[in-house]
């Protein structure tokens, strides 16, 4: 049984994609007490409303994570938080800065004061590749959220409050994803837009992003980046997967983009363990009584986790069973 049974949990950015596959598998799987859908958004969670229907253990909190004491409010009671809420567009980023730090930086800070405040347990934030040996502003500021959360364990040490974070790649089927541009491109006769075909991604399902928090709730102490061991797949089998006929055209890389993916940086390999699904990065320093897991190894020396020299690779049909695409 998930230690998300039977709670009361908040999420942050609630009516995004991975909010929304979130809230279905918990009411589905979890049989929470409560759930408290955080946004600022009223139209969203309004269609989202229509289609969870009158759940009563559902909770809607229209606010914004820049604020405090609505999130203060809104964590009243609660016992677990996914913090999925953030901005997320690299070149968006790029041309309001501070609109970024305020969100990704600002509102993360006050995510960690408010659940300390209200006596949560644990809290999970959502991280991305692009936090991993950043390059563009979108990154560096989900990097400074992802050590704000780690660090939070420091000053809540004599409180029942925890926290970890949780990295991952490219979702199928996101918000963003260039799956849907793609096919509808294919499907107009048109050239599809590479940027480089020498690229490569991690790619995840958003079922298995949320499966994977769900269970980093049952693992984490505190302290830790979870990342999961996905596979890779190749920018032009994606091609072949979605649309076999079509003709591309390469436009190049875009500001701030990378070739490849990276989710742990090889300096931050000497803190990096293996386990069965996935890797944990520990704590720099943990004065808060952290202790390394039973059954896991450290991973070699220099070790980086990429997409292109990653172990495991979809191929294409693999791809399409992914998409629910025909064979």
């Amino acid at each position: 049984m998930s230690e998300l049974s039977g709670s009361s949990i908040l999420v942050t950015g609630g009516t995004g994609s991975f909010g929304r596959t979130f809230l279905r598998h918990l009411l589905a799987e979890a049989d929470p007490a409560r759930v408290v859908v955080f946004s600022r958004d009223e139209l969203k969670q309004y269609e989202l409303r229509q289609q969870l229907g009158d759940d009563p253990r559902l909770r809607w909190f229209i606010g914004d994570i820049r604020d405090r004491h609505r999130l203060t409010r809104a964590m009243h009671g609660v016992d677990h938080v996914v913090h999925a809420a953030a901005l997320k567009q690299v070149d968006t980023a790029e041309y309001n800065p501070s609109e970024f730090i305020a969100t990704n930086i600002t509102g993360s800070q006050h995510v960690v004061d408010a659940a300390i405040e209200a006596g949560v347990k644990k809290v999970i934030a959502l991280s991305t590749d692009k936090a991993s040996s950043p390059i563009n502003l979108y990154g560096a500021t989900k990097l400074v959220g992802d050590k704000l959360f780690i660090s939070a364990n420091h000053y809540a040490a004599h409180h029942p409050t925890r926290f970890a974070v949780v990295r991952y790649g490219n979702v199928v089927g996101s918000r963003g994803s260039v799956v849907p541009l793609f096919r509808r491109l294919a499907a107009e006769g048109r050239s599809l837009p590479i940027t480089d075909k020498r690229m490569t991604r991690f790619w995840i399902t958003l079922d298995q992003a949320v499966q994977f928090v769900m269970d980093s709730f049952d693992q984490m102490q505190g302290g830790e980046l979870f990342v999961p061991r996905i596979p890779s797949m190749r920018i032009l089998d994606l091609v072949e997967a979605v649309a076999p006929d079509a003709t591309t055209h390469e436009i190049g890389i875009r500001p701030g983009e990378k070739l490849h993916e990276e989710m742990i940086a090889p300096d931050d390999s000497r803190r990096t363990l293996i386990a069965k699904d996935r890797f944990i990065v520990q704590p720099t320093i943990a004065t808060w009584g952290y202790q390394p897991p039973l059954g896991c190894e450290p991973v070699p020396d220099g070790f980086a986790y990429q997409s292109d020299t990653n172990d495991e690779w979809l191929s294409v049909p693999q791809l399409r069973d992914m998409l629910g695409l025909p064979a």
